[in-house]
């Protein structure tokens, strides 16, 4: 588990003991993972430790996810906490999505890497807003891609609709990405700008970045929004790696 996986709470509440066991081992490489049988049990381990993500059934003997959500966010400590329910495409459309301000809502039956999807965009945005917390210098975010590499963190200001100047560091090597409302207008590495900027520095794996919030650029280089060029970039990342197959 790395660093940024440890430092995300996600509360995991399902009363079917083997989909709980299967939701959790899918989630643990991404954050660190508690688990409650019922609303009840997860009423009382959210209050003992306060969770960054809470996902939970709908159906639940008892207390029921919706109550669960209605009653953490009645309390003055988990009244922002997230939460993405798991419940039939019915109850989601009458019961939950009408009534309730979720993160997500992921209907029954789910496939494992789709909870995992909306886990993680949740997971890496937290992440992120600890490192802001923690920041030396106020607007000013740093850490290392072995943390959270660049894909995660162009997702998580695409989420946040942030504008800052990204800086990304590798030996010698310097990245900067300028967004706007979390689209990235601007990049520039070495001779290269614009989208394939944001191609070459996608791929790097380690070193050093710095986020400041008042970094900005007059210039607009790329041609795509931020979700088109991650896109684009994993496109040009599967195609180079099956010709080295091959």
């Amino acid at each position: 588990m790395n660093p940024a996986a440890k430092s995300v709470r996600v509360l995991v509440v399902e009363d079917n003991p083997l989909v709980r066991a299967l939701m959790v081992r899918a989630l643990d490489p991404i954050c660190h993972v508690d688990e409650a049988a019922d609303g009840a049990d997860a009423l009382l381990k959210a209050v003992d430790a306060t969770p960054d993500l809470i996902i939970t059934d709908f159906k639940m003997p008892g207390v029921d996810g919706r109550q669960l959500f209605e009653k953490l966010h009645a309390r003055q400590a988990t009244r922002n906490t997230p939460f993405i329910f798991v419940a039939s495409r019915g109850d989601i459309e009458e019961k939950l999505r009408p009534l309730l301000m979720a993160e997500d809502f992921l209907p029954k039956p789910f496939f494992v890497a789709e909870l995992v999807r909306l886990a993680k965009r949740v997971v890496d945005r937290v992440h992120l807003e600890k490192l802001q917390q923690r920041a030396a210098r106020p607007g000013v975010i740093q850490g290392r891609l072995e943390e959270m590499n660049v894909t995660e963190l162009m997702q998580s200001l695409d989420m946040g609709q942030k504008s800052c100047r990204l800086a990304v560091r590798r030996g010698q090597e310097e990245c900067e990405l300028f967004f706007a409302a979390g689209q990235c207008k601007d990049a520039r590495v070495g001779d290269l700008e614009g989208d394939a900027a944001v191609f070459e520095v996608v791929t790097w794996t380690e070193g050093e970045f710095e986020i400041d919030f008042s970094g900005t650029s007059p210039r607009t280089t790329t041609t795509r929004s931020t979700t088109g060029l991650l896109m684009e970039a994993m496109r040009l990342m599967d195609e180079t790696n099956s010709k080295v197959e091959n």
